[in-house]
């Protein structure tokens, strides 16, 4: 079968053929029709993620659209290894299977369920968002961010800051739910300024996908500024500015910070599965906004050099 194949670390896959996969008990065999290229699957490919096995070659990617073998349309997550989701077939356990409504097409739902699960979950699982709390996004333009602004509204949020350096794309934000945008200058002063005053109004829940520098300057607001003794669930889901910060000791001494992670480890897998289905049925009624490039599966090598944060390119396989 045609698949995108990693044959070493940190090169881009390649479109080959590769062994079709055999079903063992339990399993089903997906075809794929759809499979998006997010930051997970890179760094999968990479071989620096935390779940990354380090044996190749394999097929690429981690979740994807397609159809069992008695026809359900379905939307999978975590194949098989060596077989990802970016190939003709993929055999997955028969629950990370996620049965898809008909208002949403193989394309977007391969595209919106990575990045929507991320906020979704550590809305759901770990922050336990409440209706009428308030939200602060870190790192709110890049596509799992601009879903996290739109998930935090259709959960009930009554107010929602969110973060970031594009500044045309803080602006768009705005459409989409964010009541307040928050540039993240080299200016420390004037950032911890506005970060403060948004912190002594109350801030309830801060996901941050960047980490790195901006997310001390978050959490050193909040301990400054946040009420006397108030919990300020902090969520941590990304490392797009880095995978390491300096914390001072007392910032969580002087403040009830509630700081955790989100991700693989941190959730049971059926919740995270559990999670991506209610985002799934959740979405055509929510009208949730992503934008999508759908790329043949051929192209792979093209596609994952010109793949960026703002638009999701999903590689397709045939058909819907």
């Amino acid at each position: 079968m045609k698949a995108a194949i990693v044959h070493a670390a940190g090169q881009s896959p390649v479109y080959g053929d590769f062994t079709e996969p055999e079903l063992v008990t339990g399993e089903s065999r997906i075809h794929v029709r759809a499979a998006a290229i997010s930051q997970v699957t890179k760094s999968r490919a990479a071989g620096a993620h935390y779940s990354s096995s380090g044996r190749f070659p394999f097929i690429a990617g981690v979740d994807g659209v397609g159809r069992r073998d008695d026809g359900a349309r379905v939307y999978f997550v975590l194949p098989r290894a060596p077989y990802g989701s970016m190939a003709e077939q993929a055999v997955v356990p028969a629950l990370h299977c996620i049965a898809l409504p008909d208002g949403i097409d193989d394309v977007t739902a391969a595209a919106i369920a990575n990045p929507g699960m991320s906020s979704w979950a550590a809305y759901t699982e770990r922050a336990r968002l409440k209706a009428g709390e308030t939200v602060l996004i870190n790192g709110a333009t890049g596509t799992s961010g601009r879903l996290a602004v739109q998930i935090a509204k259709h959960m009930g949020a009554r107010k929602v800051i969110a973060t970031g350096r594009n500044a045309e794309a803080l602006r768009e934000l705005a459409d989409l739910g964010a009541d307040v945008t928050i540039a993240l200058t080299d200016d420390d002063a004037a950032l911890e300024r506005r970060l403060r005053d948004q912190f002594a109004e109350g801030v309830d829940v801060v996901v941050d996908y960047l980490w790195g520098k901006s997310a001390e300057r978050v959490l050193i607001a909040a301990a400054k500024a946040g009420p006397e003794a108030v919990p300020i669930r902090y969520v941590q889901i990304g490392s797009i500015s880095g995978g390491d910060i300096t914390l001072p000791s007392a910032v969580l001494r002087s403040s009830a910070i509630e700081l955790m992670g989100s991700g693989i480890g941190s959730i049971p897998l059926d919740r995270l599965v559990h999670a991506v289905g209610d985002l799934l049925r959740a979405t055509p009624m929510a009208g949730f906004k992503i934008a999508t490039q759908a790329v043949p599966l051929s192209n792979v090598a093209e596609a994952w050099l010109a793949d960026d944060n703002a638009c999701r390119t999903v590689l397709t396989m045939g058909a819907a």
